[in-house]
């Protein structure tokens, strides 16, 4: 006898509540001590409904390319050809594949010999870091690195060992007390908009024999020659050991891209776990990449007010007394400091129509929560003119002066020179 939908609820109710005390502590942890009395029993990730006019600063479609209908359509051209896809490993994939030609596609564009598409940024981090760095292996981290590369590292048994944020005095003094190993770092960081100062970082890297791998994910499509991303626009591509992309960003699907040589592909397809044990992109998957690759190649226009839109809102934003000078690039950080004032931040935003993405534990350290501001390149003048204005009128209900902040702002202009 089938369940009925009704009857089904109440057998799932009912094994939640038989979970163990190990787990019924950790959600307890969250919903009663985090939720109910640190946030008075709202949600730091619930939104209100927003209005007609409100402004999302929350999406990673920097270029605005999600709608563009040349690439929509090369998708259900895709689909309308009805073909079977190969739902199968990567793995299994031969050569001259879709896939295949795909990724020489994008390693040509990123200057590299060759590369690999996985199923997301995560699982290209987790499956290149757990290829590469074993046990006793040191793996520098910068601080901010994204946490896809810190888990990458706890799945290879590897030792992860921290340097301050684009820290390069710390970097070499960590480096020299541990020997040579990974050294990873974010071109541009999520959550301030920072640039890794990327040459000092190679020289140490080179000094010391150690790789490098650099996260593009958020500049990969928005920064350097027609998009190919810092690491090509500092005429570091032949130095640089492994580059890494979540294609959610700028590229605007759901898949990652790992630049390699040929011979270190085909060891990866046989030692990465994710790519092993998860399945090929299918063929309007690959179809979009296609036609956004070949979008984003000949989008100057839109990258140049991308970068002017940052400049506009991050100089205006710092007029208002925010202090957003941890970063400089189309990621903006208002930094409130605890969850408490952050949810009164994220509220006093979305009442003035403007919706961004809030940061906190495990995302960031545990009193650096913050409201992140994601621009994009069809802002308009008016909307950020709204922005700002927004920005000036809720600087004394979310109380600007006494966030974290703008207690180091205050710190570093009192300070002597």
């Amino acid at each position: 006898m089938p369940l009925t939908t009704s009857y089904h609820a109440d057998l799932t109710s009912a094994a939640e509540q038989r979970l163990p005390a190990f787990v019924s502590a950790r959600m307890d942890e969250h919903y009663i001590d985090r939720i109910e009395r640190l946030l008075g029993g709202e949600h730091l990730h619930k939104w209100c409904a927003p209005g007609p006019d409100a402004i999302y600063l929350s999406s990673n479609d920097y270029l605005c390319i999600a709608a563009e209908p040349a690439l929509i359509e090369a998708q259900v051209s895709r689909l309308k050809q009805g073909d079977v896809n190969l739902l199968m490993s990567q793995v299994f994939l031969q050569e001259g594949s879709p896939q295949h030609r795909l990724e020489q596609r994008l390693a040509r564009f990123m200057e590299s010999e060759d590369g690999l598409v996985t199923q997301s940024g995560w699982s290209g981090n987790v499956g290149l870091m757990q290829s590469i760095a074993g046990p006793s292996v040191p793996v520098y981290l910068d601080m901010q690195a994204h946490a896809s590369l810190w888990e990458g590292v706890h799945s290879g048994q590897a030792r992860p060992v921290p340097f301050l944020h684009n820290e390069i005095e710390h970097l070499r003094r960590q480096v020299l007390k541990h020997g040579a190993g990974v050294i990873v770092v974010d071109a541009v960081y999520s959550t301030s908009g920072s640039v890794c100062p990327l040459p000092e970082v190679l020289a140490i890297a080179e000094d010391s024999g150690s790789i490098l791998v650099v996260d593009e994910s958020h500049s990969l499509g928005t920064h350097g020659p027609g998009g190919a991303g810092l690491v090509v626009q500092m005429g570091l591509s032949e130095r640089v050991h492994f580059r890494t992309a979540s294609l959610a960003k700028a590229f605007g699907g759901r898949a990652g891209f790992i630049t390699c040589s040929s011979k270190f592909k085909g060891y990866f397809l046989s030692a990465s776990r994710p790519a092993i044990f998860s399945s090929c992109l299918l063929g309007h998957e690959l179809a979009w990449f296609d036609a956004a690759l070949d979008f984003i190649r000949s989008a100057d226009d839109r990258r140049l007010v991308l970068h002017r839109n940052a400049r506009r809102i991050r100089d205006g934003l710092s007029d208002l007394g925010y202090n957003v000078s941890d970063g400089t690039e189309q990621i903006i950080a208002l930094e409130a400091g605890t969850e408490p004032m952050t949810l009164v931040l994220r509220k006093a935003l979305e009442e003035e129509g403007i919706f961004g993405a809030v940061f906190c534990a495990p995302a960031t350290p545990k009193n650096r929560s913050l409201v992140r501001l994601t621009l994009n390149s069809g802002l308009t003048e008016v909307e950020i003119q709204q922005i700002l204005q927004a920005c000036a009128a809720i600087r004394e209900k979310v109380r600007l002066a006494d966030w974290s902040s703008s207690r180091r702002m205050a710190a570093s202009v009192r300070r002597p020179r």
